[in-house]
Parts: structure tokens; C-alpha cells; sequence
């Protein structure tokens, strides 16, 4: 089975109910399982610290989960135009793994929420992959065969999926937003089967 880690930052759930539908397309495909990880929040206060183990959701992701697997699903809401602190956070101490280059050819896509439509989705969504070109992961986005992607009147881009939740947090996706997770976990899926079918051959 390929293992593909589905790793996010959601603060209100809008960005873990993406989660959710990325790895329902991810698990449609056959041959194709999900690893579901989540990162701490920080803090500007030196003494807090978040409990090893959350409340309630997936495990905090290590950065043996990033080896292990063989594909990455990022997702984070937006902070001005840009990802998380948190996601950010955990990013940045990923420089042994560019040192080794363990995520070198290995497929990613990203993912994100906003509370306005024009609240910064497609900026976020670029910042996200400028790490994970760094690592030379292969970037995959959501292409225009997918129907919805023009139809939507929510969220959706060709760089990743996305949602707008509303100035209250509304974290109910859309059926066109729902779709298009849908379609980037299933892309993703098949991408990294090929890639994996092509390095045994």
C-alpha cells in the first residue's frame, strides 16, 4: 500500500474537514491508504507548551512520518496571505530531511481556507509549496478537467483546493469545494502509484 500523509493546521475545522475529503479521494484509489497528522499550536509565551498528545484529532506529526511516506497532502488556513505559524514552525526543522534529500520526487499538494474570498487563498497556497520545491517535491494541482473548478462560486483554484468560510468560521465546505478535495486526494493517489509502478520497473 502507498501511504500518503495528510498533514494540516485547523483552528476552527474548516481546514481538517478538507482533510477529511482530500482523504476520502486518496483512499477511492485502490492500492492507496492515509496517514493523518496534525501540528501543535506555538505561542509567543516561552513557558507554554501544547500536551504531547492532542485532545482530540489526529497524532502531531515527526518527521519520521514525512519519510515514511510516499506523498504529502499540506494543508493550513491563511494568516495574512501566508501559512500558519504553526505549519511554518514545523517546516522550517525539516533541513535535515533537505540535507539527505529523503523528500526529493516524492508528489505534494496543498490545501487552505480563508474567511473571505479574496482573503489571500491562492498567495497561501504558493507559500506552502516554496518549501516543499526545496525538498524537490513534485507539486500537483487540480487541473481543469475537474468541472467544478470553473462552476465554483466558493472556494477552488488550480494551485490546490480551497474554502471560504465566512467571517463567522462557517466550516461547512460547499458540494463544488467538497468535489475538488475529492479530486486532488484522487490525483495525488494516481500520480504516486505511477511514480512508485515506474521506480520498480
Amino acid at each position: 500500500m502507498a501511504e500518503i500523509l495528510v498533514l494540516y493546521y485547523s483552528r476552527q475545522g474548516s481546514v481538517a474537514n478538507m482533510a477529511q475529503q482530500i482523504s476520502h479521494g486518496i483512499e477511492s484509489i485502490k492500492g492507496c491508504t492515509v496517514r493523518m497528522r496534525t501540528v501543535p499550536a506555538v505561542s509567543t509565551v516561552c513557558e507554554s507548551t501544547e500536551k504531547e498528545i492532542p485532545d482530540s484529532g489526529p497524532p502531531y506529526v515527526t518527521l519520521q512520518d514525512l519519510e515514511e511516506c510516499e506523498a504529502l497532502a499540506l494543508g493550513s488556513p491563511t494568516r495574512f496571505g501566508n501559512m500558519a505559524a504553526p505549519m511554518k514552525y514545523f517546516l522550517d526543522g525539516t533541513s535535515g530531511q533537505w540535507l539527505s534529500g529523503k523528500l526529493t520526487g516524492k508528489p505534494a499538494a496543498v490545501f487552505t481556507s480563508t474567511a473571505s474570498m479574496h482573503g489571500g487563498q491562492e498567495t497561501t497556497l504558493i507559500s506552502m509549496m516554496l518549501p516543499l520545491l526545496h525538498h524537490g517535491m513534485i507539486i500537483i494541482g487540480v487541473p481543469y478537467t475537474v468541472p467544478e473548478l470553473t462552476s465554483t462560486k466558493s472556494g477552488g483554484t488550480p494551485y490546490g483546493p480551497s474554502h471560504t468560510s465566512g467571517a463567522d468560521g462557517n466550516s461547512h465546505l460547499s458540494a463544488e469545494e467538497k468535489i475538488i478535495c475529492q479530486a486532488l486526494g484522487k490525483r495525488l493517489a494516481e500520480i504516486t502509484l505511477e511514480l512508485e509502478r515506474g521506480r520498480e520497473e
